[in-house]
């Protein structure tokens, strides 16, 4: 390649040389910017890898809690029922006894039941001589009596409850009207 011999041809050359540079360094600015963007979206990428991992773990360990829960939920009335238990079985073993104490034993174990039943919130449901309710109650009979129609006349089977919820109706009979 010649040398430019004359001024005007050199400050020509030194002017396409300056001219170049802003263009390198302005695509270097936008190489270093893609680079910078590529890593943010990588970064980004391995968060939301990371987010999606962790909520599946929740989900797992919640699943598993809810299952421990209902297989374990009625460990602790298990737990009170075996004493009854116990004493239904030590009723059994007694060889020689007379009825009376059977019967003691007996209402000593119903004792020990209902107070199981209290702990752990079942009531008992006996309507003698209130309305009729078909949410509490199951009516067997309607017979014909003294007294305000529709209201219990006599329990055949007491129903319960768990926490006001009804876990059986009382099987009753009804007053009917006249």
């Amino acid at each position: 390649m010649q040398e430019p011999n004359t001024p005007a041809e050199v400050n020509s050359t030194e002017s396409a040389v300056n001219d170049a540079a802003p263009e390198i360094h302005v695509e270097d600015n936008q190489a270093t910017r893609i680079a910078e963007l590529e890593a943010a979206l990588e970064e980004a990428k391995a968060q939301v890898l990371y987010v999606k991992a962790e909520g599946e773990n929740i989900r797992r360990r919640a699943l598993d809690d809810i299952d421990k829960a209902r297989k374990f939920a009625l460990e602790k009335f298990s737990g009170e029922l075996l004493a009854v238990k116990d004493s239904l079985d030590a009723a059994l073993a007694v060889e020689s006894a007379e009825v009376d104490s059977y019967k003691n034993g007996v209402e000593l174990t119903a004792k020990q039941l209902l107070s199981v039943f209290e702990k752990f919130n079942i009531a008992e449901i006996n309507p003698v001589g209130e309305k009729f309710d078909p949410n509490k109650h199951q009516a067997i009979s309607m017979v014909p009596a003294e007294g305000e129609p529709n209201t219990v006349l006599s329990v055949l089977q007491k129903g319960y409850s768990l926490n006001e919820r009804v876990l059986r109706p009382a099987l009753v009979t009804v007053i009917q009207a006249k």
